[in-house]
């Protein structure tokens, strides 16, 4: 098992000021430590944040789908919030996932995440209210609007995969972008099509925000179609290596972007193939094998995967560099 240090970087100017619309780069998704039982690995925890944000990407995410975070209670999560802020300590921007039922719920949890640290949120569709289609694109804009005046910082929307919740035609991309607060989209489609659409909407806008890709299966493809970066899962273990193809790709070196994804790419696609929940597992055996958490646990009543998985995992990640 190879125990992973964060490379030796510069360090960056005060981060409040990226946190800028339209928002641009890589941000971390990373993922949530737990022991056997299902507990959070605090210890994990904070070994695993300090190496990512040694790589300084862009911002950090935590409480993300990635993180489980649908499965933390509010107290859990406003401590994972806290823990991370210390570890942190202002080398990048921290953004935190806000998860609830209505937006007055999501307000309350919102102002307890920011006295332990929040710079920001990406705004989790509150379910099972934005469950089916059609939704009014004015409850969209004022859901987001009611959010952004309470907790007056930068927000981050959050498109679903297609199926999960609603989709943000470009009417609706047009209503989120009337909101000051809200600087980029996260469009986790695994859509090519869509992605494609949200692009040509969102360049369009008068005061574009930022679309930032979740779709860990096409990461690289996204940016060339326009995406401005990622907010991504896959960033939880390749920190260095996706901040570098981000970098080439938007700075039109196409080939030296497209050699780091195909090295990337197989071990991505077979964490998100799939079941798709088990990406979480997948990437979790990933890092205990780059010596970052202890244990590859996650909390019931997702399941884990089998040994054939893990004996897989262990050779794509070989192959890609990551152990």
């Amino acid at each position: 098992m190879t125990v992973l240090t964060a490379p030796t970087r510069a360090p960056a100017p005060l981060r409040k000021a990226v946190l800028a619309r339209p928002f641009k780069g890589v941000i971390s998704a990373p993922f949530m430590p737990m022991h056997g039982d299902g507990e959070i690995d605090w210890a994990s925890l904070r070994r695993y944040m300090d190496w990512i944000a040694g790589q300084y990407p862009s911002a950090i995410a935590v409480n993300m789908d990635a993180a489980e975070a649908p499965a933390l209670s509010n107290a859990e999560r406003v401590e994972v919030m806290r823990v991370c802020a210390e570890v942190v300590a202002g080398r990048v921007p921290l953004i935190c996932g806000l998860i609830g039922g209505s937006t007055d719920q999501m307000i309350a949890h919102g102002r307890d995440l920011v006295a332990a640290g929040a710079e920001g949120f990406c705004v989790f569709p509150p379910f099972p209210v934005f469950m089916g289609a059609p939704i009014p694109p004015e409850m969209i804009r004022r859901f987001h609007a009611d959010i952004a005046d309470a907790l007056g910082l930068p927000l981050i929307a959050f498109q679903f995969p297609r199926g999960w919740g609603p989709d943000y035609s470009g009417e609706m991309l047009d209503a989120l972008a009337s909101i000051p607060q809200v600087i980029a989209i996260k469009e986790s489609s695994f859509d090519a099509n869509q992605t494609i659409q949200s692009v040509q909407s969102v360049k369009a806008l008068p005061d574009p925000i930022g679309i930032l890709t979740g779709s860990d299966t096409f990461i690289y493809e996204a940016i060339l179609m326009g995406c401005d970066g990622a907010l991504i899962g896959f960033a939880g273990t390749a920190v260095a290596e996706l901040m570098a193809m981000n970098e080439a790709a938007q700075n039109g070196d196409a080939q030296r972007g497209r050699e780091i994804w195909e090295r990337l790419a197989p071990i991505a696609r077979y964490c998100w193939r799939a079941p798709i929940r088990d990406f979480r597992p997948r990437m979790k055996e990933i890092l205990r094998l780059q010596g970052l958490i202890a244990d590859g646990a996650v909390r019931r009543p997702q399941l884990g995967i089998s040994e054939a998985e893990k004996r897989e995992l262990a050779r794509l990640a070989q192959a890609a560099g990551l152990i």
